[in-house]
């Protein structure tokens, strides 16, 4: 953090020569784990979460963020039964899969130390008293300390219907960084081959803004190398984008999520038939590349 005028700052990046501030009226915790910098602390929009001040979550908007991530791909997968989610230390992601019916949920996060300082400290997510029971894995939801590249060879042989892969934004100069491993061509494509039949492939893919869209288009392009079907979908109440990709082409993905909706068992709080329309189509830089 830094100080102005005997305030507490995060100073989070948001591209070249771009930085975003955020003041912290108390901080809530703040250490080193072995993969990042962790910092909850009050801000404006309630409790909020910083891993290497990048804004993971805030107490006011983390439902915006998580529904935009989840809900198209509830409605796009032909089933709902078996989801695997790779990152989202917070947990609200495994919770909204289990709303929306999934009976077996594995989730996978390298960071230990992060989830545990989330269940602790963070009002929407998992809680320190459900960790032991989910770590043992004795309800729908089983948590799992471990690498996400490693943990797709431990895919049921039935596939997963869901595959959610939320991470901070990749970063395109730590290439070898450890959630930039996620983000690669090569890594999507084994995400793909643990889907069962009509199973959906969900990333957090970056921000349509044209200033800061390079990471965006990158998923964007990846996405459409290695599935039939792509759709998009730019939350138009937070900064994020989100890409969905099924094996199998869907003639049109949109009138399918349209179709779901009605009947889906989770029914979204900031997601509705003008969201579907108006999200789903990607910005003008995105589908027009030099």
């Amino acid at each position: 953090m830094i100080e102005i005028d005997g305030q507490s700052w995060v100073s989070e990046p948001l591209g070249a020569d771009m930085r975003r501030l955020w003041r912290v009226d108390e901080v809530v915790w703040e250490g080193d784990t072995a993969y990042q910098h962790v910092l909850i602390g009050r801000t404006s929009q309630g409790v909020s979460l910083f891993c290497d001040d990048d804004r993971q979550s805030t107490e006011f908007s983390q439902l915006v963020y998580h529904e935009a991530m989840l809900v198209p791909g509830f409605l796009l997968a032909a089933n709902l039964d078996r989801v695997l989610i790779i990152g989202s230390s917070e947990g609200v992601a495994s919770q909204l899969a289990v709303a929306a019916g999934a009976t077996r949920v594995d989730h996978v996060d390298i960071d230990e130390e992060c989830v545990r300082i989330c269940a602790e400290h963070l009002p929407y997510g998992y809680t320190s008293a459900e960790l032991p029971e989910l770590e043992r894995g004795d309800g729908p939801i089983t948590l799992h300390y471990a690498d996400g590249i490693g943990f797709l060879d431990q895919a049921p042989p039935e596939g997963y219907d869901l595959v959610v892969v939320d991470l901070p934004d990749e970063r395109a100069d730590d290439a070898d960084g450890q959630h930039n491993r996620l983000y690669g061509l090569e890594f999507l494509q084994r995400c793909q081959t643990v889907l069962a039949p009509g199973g959906v492939v969900a990333f957090q893919a970056g921000c349509p803004t044209v200033w800061r869209n390079e990471t965006l288009i990158r998923s964007y392009n990846r996405f459409r190398s290695v599935f039939e079907s792509v759709t998009y979908f730019g939350s138009d109440e937070h900064e994020w984008a989100f890409l969905f990709g099924r094996a199998e082409p869907v003639d049109d993905p949109t009138n399918l999520m349209l179709e779901n909706l009605p009947n889906s068992e989770y029914q979204p709080r900031t997601i509705d038939d003008a969201s579907l329309i108006g999200c789903t189509v990607p910005p003008f830089s995105v589908r027009n590349q030099d």
